[in-house]
């Protein structure tokens, strides 16, 4: 993961990022927001590496075990 170093003035509205994200693909869009996430929130990060750890150590309950 590439970290910014300066900050970048875009002089672009929230109206027009709703439209762009709305005229994206499903799986587009899905990206884009997990993109998102990843680059703002570290706790988001840190979930993803905890449910990796937690898979590959067989820490996983099965959809019927969570939902009985």
């Amino acid at each position: 993961m590439i970290q910014a170093t300066e900050a970048i003035s875009i002089s672009i509205s929230p109206e027009q990022i709703i439209a762009a994200v709305k005229q994206m693909k499903q799986a587009q869009r899905e990206a884009f927001i997990e993109d998102l996430l990843a680059a703002v929130s570290p706790a988001y990060l840190e979930s993803i590496r905890e449910a990796r750890e937690d898979y590959q150590t067989g820490r996983v309950s099965s959809h019927a075990e969570v939902f009985e």
